[in-house]
């Protein structure tokens, strides 16, 4: 009977038009979400990261939306914060400009909010609301885009149980707070739709506001260079323009180039050569210590495999051994049936994401995070056909895991493996 009921519900949600129905799923979630938070501000410790008893509006601007209310307050600093050591200290260039400003513009209709209002408190409230409001409606067209990419491969009810499984996922509170993911995202996603549609116009506005909402732009740029090539690659069966090939192009110069401005920028800004690269490099020396002083590509994994070893208390190679598994389990997920069957402008961006992070990152607490860029996998996960018959088992998984991960990084957060 209860099978038969859930069968009714999702025919009935299938006959909705497409932003409807996404909206629906979406709204829930939002709601389910809020109430984990409330849930986890009344469980937060005295000595959580915001206090006993924080309000929605601390979670809102706790971590990184601090540092975009920052920005949004006082700008860019022209010089670098140093310490007794020498060393250049965390400081807002690490953080891009689009999500905190467009959030101030935004606050600037608020009544004692406006430009020029000396009412800092004022300015603040109404600037993290205002993010918040971006991070939600940001979201709901990333999910909208999501399934736009998903249901033409796998089908409606696959594309909308993939939707649920990224709205209500771990990570969901990045829809609700002042982080620019939820942005990104959306930017992101319709920025494959417009590559598996062919709408060139779209993704030259796209693509220069992707490089200034957070890092990431440079594996936008890896995606059409090799989708350039597939395309080359498949001229036979189907012949390629000469316009296309000037937008492939164009485009991929579009976004090698915005992704390196952010650095020349602040050098401009703060004189100092190197301001952006030590910026990012003063997160990772509270991991690593000194030894964060020099960048290598792909260091960054080694470097975090021997301080998680440490942390958990485990032999250093059996950290290496756990990075060995998890890059081959990386790989092997495109031979993947479901991941198959997305589209080639979509798998080429997984690869090219993950060869970004691999190449970039130091992966601590916030890794987590920052595999937001894969949501299209959770439609592939939502079409395995051994897992279509436990799909709200995994529904109720997720959301009981985006509960802890909220409580751990929000609730408690007080250590440096509990930064989201």
């Amino acid at each position: 009977m209860a099978d038969e009921r859930l069968t009714g519900l999702s025919a009935r949600l299938l006959a909705l038009p497409v932003w409807a129905r996404v909206l629906i799923v979406y709204g829930i979630a939002r709601v389910v979400t809020t109430l984990l938070v409330l849930a986890s501000a009344a469980l937060a410790p005295e000595n959580g990261r915001h206090g006993a008893d924080p309000s929605i509006l601390d979670y809102i601007v706790g971590w990184d939306g601090a540092w975009y209310r920052e920005i949004a307050l006082n700008g860019y600093p022209t010089q670098l914060p140093v310490g007794e050591d020498g060393l250049v200290q965390q400081n807002a260039w690490a953080f891009m400009p689009v999500f905190p400003m467009l959030a101030r513009a935004m606050a600037a209709v608020v009544p004692g909010a406006g430009f020029g209002s000396v009412d800092v408190w004022a300015v603040a409230d109404a600037w993290a609301w205002c993010a918040a409001a971006i991070s939600l409606v940001a979201g709901f067209f990333a999910c909208w885009a999501l399934h736009a990419l998903l249901a033409p491969r796998l089908g409606d009810g696959s594309a909308l149980w993939g939707v649920a499984f990224l709205a209500a996922g771990p990570l969901a509170l990045m829809f609700q707070v002042a982080y620019a993911e939820a942005l990104f995202l959306a930017l992101v996603l319709a920025g494959l739709v417009c590559l598996e549609r062919r709408r060139w116009g779209w993704l030259y506005a796209i693509i220069p506001a992707m490089a200034f909402t957070r890092p990431g732009v440079l594996a936008f740029a890896l995606t059409i260079a090799l989708f350039g090539l597939w395309r080359l690659r498949h001229r036979r069966e189907r012949p390629i323009h000469r316009s296309e090939v000037v937008h492939i192009l164009a485009l991929g110069a579009i976004g090698t180039i915005t992704g390196f401005a952010w650095p020349v920028i602040a050098n401009g800004v703060t004189g100092d050569a190197s301001a952006y690269l030590d910026t990012e490099l003063s997160w990772r020396r509270g991991w690593i210590g000194g030894d964060a002083g020099h960048f290598l590509p792909g260091e960054g994994w080694l470097q975090a495999a021997d301080a998680w070893a440490g942390i958990w208390g485990i032999p250093a190679w059996a950290g290496y051994a756990l990075l060995a598994v998890i890059a081959a389990a990386a790989v092997g997920m495109f031979w993947l049936r479901p991941v198959r069957a997305l589209g080639v402008e979509t798998r080429l961006w997984l690869a090219s994401y993950l060869v970004y992070l691999a190449l970039v990152l130091f992966p601590q607490s916030s890794v987590l995070r920052l595999l937001l860029p894969l949501a299209p996998l959770a439609g592939a996960v939502a079409a395995i056909p051994l897992l279509r018959s436990t799909r709200i088992l995994i529904l109720a998984v997720l959301t009981a895991a985006q509960f802890t991960w909220i409580h751990a990084m929000y609730g408690y957060g007080n250590t440096f493996a509990l930064v989201p």
